[in-house]
């Protein structure tokens, strides 16, 4: 029985590989054994960074937030326990677009939150 060479699996294996690599610099879009480490390292970081996004946007919606409370004469902590107090229930960044767009009731959640801390 005739040995099966394995070129073309391996060829299709290269191909896959620099093709992800396409628009890296230099030997790393070229040469398959640099360019399969860079590849690895690029989908392990894009991976971390689609998890970052999620934190960073949490942290983005709370600053905003804060900074609404404050113009209202309210912490950012005891606002969120006054809205829960008042069993409203909204999450983050629905209350960051409406401290952003709709300033006014953002304030009468502001005014809910103060009255059901008392």
């Amino acid at each position: 029985m005739a040995r099966i060479k394995g070129g073309m699996n391996a060829k299709r294996k290269h191909k896959k590989v620099l093709k992800l690599a396409k628009g890296f610099r230099g030997s790393r879009s070229k040469q398959y054994r640099v360019a399969k480490q860079s590849v690895m390292r690029a989908l392990t970081e894009s991976y971390r960074g689609r998890k970052e996004k999620k934190r960073q946007f949490r942290e983005l919606w709370i600053t905003r937030i804060n900074a609404a409370c404050r113009l209202n004469d309210i912490s950012y902590s005891k606002f969120m326990f006054g809205l829960k107090k008042a069993n409203i229930v909204l999450n983050r960044k629905i209350l960051a677009d409406l401290a952003v767009s709709d300033e006014k009731a953002f304030s009468k959640l502001a005014d809910t939150a103060k009255q059901n801390l008392k």
